[in-house]
């Protein structure tokens, strides 16, 4: 059986293997630009944050559920009875909406794909983890519901929720870290019009 301790650590690296994967998509942005101008580059710019407010809200929906007990019970009501990963979900769309900032579809796909593929390789180590402490009835969960992609003929929900506030909070906190792309992406803009940053690929 593999302890919570193992899976701290995996964690760990997986939280440092996504930072650095972060830090060269960041890099890479410098030096791209969008192909859309003018109303078309505000409309997926301004379609972009309502995908990060989403995402935000998805994830504060998946901690009302899951607040500190991923480890210790299996959650299969609200956003857990249509998808075993919903957090990884909403954190795929914020991603989507994050590389919308730049006004590029193509950006903001390749953001969303990226983030799923980082934690496609996440999710199947975690789920050892609880196949290896659950047994059979998470392996009957697994059965019933999707790893990702949500089907929500199968939602169901519960008449009552045990919260944990300072969870939620930490959740809204870290949510709100999107929100930095929309500044980060104008400064990019405005150096590549001064010329300060040169335009090394323009995507649509």
């Amino acid at each position: 059986m593999k302890t919570l301790g193992e899976l701290g650590k995996y964690q760990q690296r997986r939280r440092l293997a996504i930072a650095i994967v972060i830090g060269l998509l960041v890099f890479a942005l410098l030096f791209v630009r969008s192909q859309s101008t003018g109303h078309m580059h505000e409309y997926i710019e301004a379609f972009g944050i309502s995908l990060i407010v989403a995402a935000i809200m998805g994830r504060m929906w998946c901690t009302l559920y899951i607040g500190g007990r991923k480890s210790t019970e299996i959650v299969q009501t609200g956003p857990y009875s249509m998808t075993r990963n919903p957090l990884y979900v909403f954190s795929s769309i914020g991603a989507i909406g994050i590389g919308a900032q730049t006004g590029s579809v193509i950006v903001a796909l390749a953001f969303g794909v990226l983030c799923y593929l980082a934690f496609a390789t996440v999710i199947r180590t975690e789920e050892k983890f609880l196949k290896a402490n659950f047994g059979k009835p998470y392996e009957d969960y697994c059965a019933r519901v999707p790893r990702f992609f949500p089907r929500f003929s199968l939602f169901r929900d519960d008449d009552e929720l045990r919260i944990k506030p300072n969870r939620l909070y930490q959740t809204c906190t870290d949510g709100l870290v999107f929100f930095v792309a929309y500044p980060f992406c104008e400064v990019i803009e405005y150096l590549q019009n001064i010329d300060v940053l040169p335009v090394l690929l323009r995507l649509y």
